[in-house]
């Protein structure tokens, strides 16, 4: 699979993650409302959050992949810059459902209810979050190795499961105790979660950053370049990109008419590998050479296309 359609497909799961997402945070506002409860409501604004991450990492994948051709160099930086942006809505949504929990539990231990929570409805958005939240993490399971951002939500989304099973316990443990600080401390917790994984999504893109590898030529350059060699028609499908910690090149190469007739594929190759050494000091390549399509303006070998 290529890098664009790598890239592509991963745009798509996050896609149909975040309508998933989305329609199930509707839910949970209406229930944390009616229900009166803490926890729903920290899952709730954990959603709001997961949905801004979603949104924020589709649009890193739309700006990298119309922008930059140089993928490995361009769309990566941009997966970072949109992960720690995602890792700092994480600490903020999880200071703040801290901070409101600290503030329940102080007026419930003086005495001042705001309510009792209804752990039925509890345990009834909670079962359905399983559900919705299981659909969006089996969507986005297969991608989360190929984008720091898709794995962001994949990890967030794994930790949404855990939040409605948290829920569903704090709900069963009203129910027969009667405990209506359970609901806090289960928030609370829920906070922590989110709290972690965003320092350590904060610091992932943090390494990544700073170990960044120089910049790469770029593609239009080498595509140029490689489009003005003798017994080359075209050119097309040009990529830079990394590969193990070295400049590599990928390209589609189409023959003149009478090179193809004349099998110069081999003579074609070590002369763009040649160009590529001794111009870009690009020493991997991979170059599929093809047959030029049959038309009316053949050019001998060793006539450059270029005027």
């Amino acid at each position: 699979m290529t890098d664009i359609t790598t890239h592509q497909a991963s745009r798509k799961r996050l896609l149909i993650a975040l309508s998933i997402t989305c329609s199930f945070m509707v839910i949970q506002l209406v229930a944390a409302y009616f229900a009166n409860s803490l926890a729903v409501f920290a899952d709730a604004g954990h959603l709001f959050v997961h949905n801004s991450t979603l949104f924020i990492a589709i649009l890193a994948s739309s700006i990298a992949i119309h922008l930059a051709r140089n993928f490995n160099d361009g769309f990566n930086k941009a997966e970072l810059v949109g992960g720690l942006i995602n890792g700092s809505l994480y600490l903020a949504i999880s200071l703040t459902i801290l901070t409101l929990g600290t503030d329940r539990f102080v007026d419930m231990h003086h005495g001042h209810e705001r309510g009792e929570v209804n752990p039925q409805i509890m345990a009834l958005v909670s079962i359905l979050g399983f559900v919705f939240h299981g659909s969006a993490a089996w969507v986005l399971y297969k991608g989360r190795k190929e984008s720091i951002n898709v794995y962001a939500v994949f990890l967030h989304t794994f930790f949404d499961l855990l939040s409605t099973v948290t829920t569903l316990l704090a709900s069963v443990i009203i129910v027969f105790t009667g405990w209506q600080q359970v609901d806090v401390l289960f928030s609370m917790l829920i906070a922590v979660f989110v709290l972690v994984t965003g320092l350590r999504l904060i610091y992932q893109c943090l390494q990544r950053l700073r170990g960044a590898a120089p910049a790469l030529p770029k593609a239009a350059r080498v595509e140029k370049a490689l489009a003005q060699l003798d017994h080359v028609a075209s050119v097309h499908n040009v990529t830079v990109s990394m590969v193990d910690n070295a400049p590599a090149v990928g390209a589609h190469i189409v023959l003149k008419h009478h090179c193809t007739l004349a099998a110069h594929d081999a003579k074609c190759r070590a002369a763009a590998e040649r160009m590529l050494q001794s111009k870009f000091s690009i020493g991997h390549s991979v170059l599929q050479i093809e047959a030029s399509a049959i038309d009316g303006n053949h050019q001998p070998c060793g006539v450059s296309g270029a005027n």
